[in-house]
């Protein structure tokens, strides 16, 4: 492990291992819009399909998936968060599409990830080697595992932040809103009492009367 030409080896197949994946992004998806995305496969691979809404209305939207030729293979309505795992049947451009267009006024933020293909083997004749791992490889193969938890963590922990920070400013607005309210009522009361008090000791002059003579 001293040896820098290992540790360069080791890392160069634990990067190599962390860029394989898929297509990872967050939009924006205003209210009665759809976003639709697409991604060509081929027959017999698998794909998985994660999402979850971050800010918007109740953290809900419409999700369906279609094959190459049209035929939904999943379709959901107003879910927060789902996962789905399949294997292509056929060949061609699969469409993903996100729908907001049974919410009026809500805008919604929307995360997904879409991870295509199994991992790579970390060491290049891994699945075909026939004799034990040495120490070194063990550990690199370790290492990866923990890295990619890591990463899922990470991933989570940012989408829980990111959601718990738009329903906390969406409750400070609200809190600041109704502060305003209590203040103007506040004053309107206080000036009608003071009016009010005024008016019980203001003196009425009395009615002027006919000039003796």
């Amino acid at each position: 492990w001293c040896n820098p030409e290992m540790r360069g080896w080791a890392l160069a197949l634990l990067l190599g291992a962390l860029r394989a994946g898929g297509t990872e992004l967050t939009f924006e998806l205003p209210d009665s819009d759809k976003h639709c995305f697409h991604q060509e496969m081929e027959r017999g691979l698998k794909f998985t399909l994660d999402y979850q809404v971050i800010t918007g209305g109740h953290y809900d939207v419409d999700c369906y998936v279609e094959d190459p030729n049209g035929r939904a293979i999943y379709r959901e309505t107003k879910k927060q968060y789902d996962s789905f795992p399949h294997h292509t049947e056929v060949k061609g451009i699969y469409t993903f599409c996100f729908s907001n267009e049974f919410s009026t006024f809500s805008h919604k933020t929307v995360y997904f990830n879409l991870q295509v293909g199994d991992e790579p083997p970390i060491l290049p004749d891994m699945s075909s080697r026939v004799t034990a791992l040495t120490q070194m490889e063990s550990a690199c193969v370790t290492i990866h595992e923990a890295l990619n938890a890591v990463i899922d963590s990470q991933t989570h922990y940012r989408l829980r932040e990111a959601q718990d920070r738009s329903r906390a400013e969406d409750l400070n607005g609200r809190v600041s809103y109704w502060s305003v309210g209590e203040t103007v009522i506040l004053f309107v009361v206080s000036i009608g009492q003071v009016m009010l008090l005024k008016s019980f000791f203001t003196e009425k002059r009395p009615g002027g009367g006919g000039a003796g003579t």
